[in-house]
């Protein structure tokens, strides 16, 4: 991991790409081109991993080297029956399993243990607000839903992928059953996410999320103080919550259904 000088010298240059592409409106492939020459080779992946009292979140940078190295189990042969669906109490009994998944993949991250107390999983499942991963008996996969501003907004949050079953683009399969789930539950809702990856972007962005000020996002305290463990958590207090070196991405359902009423499509 970074020293907060040093994360925030490597990342000066993606803050301003993604400054440039949220306020001035920069096609798809001169961001992508900015960032990647902006970005040290090194530098693989950034996660983010709440703490069980929503009130931390944990950041990490993982290299190409630390991830080819780090253990992982032995991937399933295939083929593999997937089901994904929405979670209930009968699978109460995967919670424990749940929660390592967090705690394993926040180890081999090197970002400290990010617990998830098993209670707190089988309340979502007991509120229908996870999507789980099942092969058979074992998880593969899991992804729960949070709301902030009395329902205003919502989040599709832990989203974990098994180390046997990963790079099969399962992640992205879980995250649009959570996306579904998210407008079956919450239709008014404005869906969003912060984050400095690219890949889930590439993810938001084909479920139609868009790029937006933080001042479009909630508003919420207790989201925003998830952000303090951050190296550059003084960014964001400094910029007042209107920006930092993520990307706010928001799904608006009024805007997409104003979209699609105004379509010449639908007047055909």
């Amino acid at each position: 991991t970074l020293s907060r000088c040093a994360f925030r010298e490597t990342h000066t240059k993606f803050a301003r790409a993604i400054w440039v592409w949220t306020y001035g409106g920069v096609d798809d492939c001169l961001i992508q081109e900015v960032v990647h020459t902006s970005i040290p080779s090194h530098v693989h992946t950034i996660h983010r991993t709440l703490s069980p009292n929503e009130e931390t979140s944990v950041y990490s940078e993982v290299t190409a080297e630390q991830e080819a190295t780090a253990p992982e189990a032995k991937p399933h042969p295939e083929p593999m029956d997937i089901t994904i669906q929405v979670a209930g109490p009968e699978h109460f009994i995967h919670a424990e399993a749940i929660c390592r998944l967090i705690e394993d993949a926040a180890r081999a991250r090197g970002t400290g243990i990010a617990k998830r107390e098993p209670a707190y999983i089988r309340l979502k499942m007991e509120e229908g607000k996870a999507v789980i991963a099942l092969c058979g008996d074992e998880v593969a996969g899991f992804c729960y839903i949070e709301t902030w501003s009395h329902g205003k907004y919502a989040v599709n949050s832990g989203l974990i992928v098994s180390p046997s079953f990963r790079k099969r683009g399962l992640a992205k399969r879980i995250k649009r059953r959570a996306f579904e789930l998210s407008r079956q539950k919450y239709p008014d809702a404005k869906l969003f996410g912060i984050t400095t990856s690219l890949a889930v972007m590439k993810i938001n962005s084909e479920l139609g999320y868009k790029p937006v000020t933080f001042s479009e996002l909630t508003s919420d305290d207790v989201f925003w103080e998830g952000c303090q463990s951050c190296p550059n958590y003084d960014v964001l207090t400094r910029m007042e919550r209107k920006m930092c070196l993520c990307t706010g991405m928001l799904y608006d359902p009024a805007k997409e259904e104003k979209k699609e009423d105004d379509s010449p499509e639908k007047d055909a």
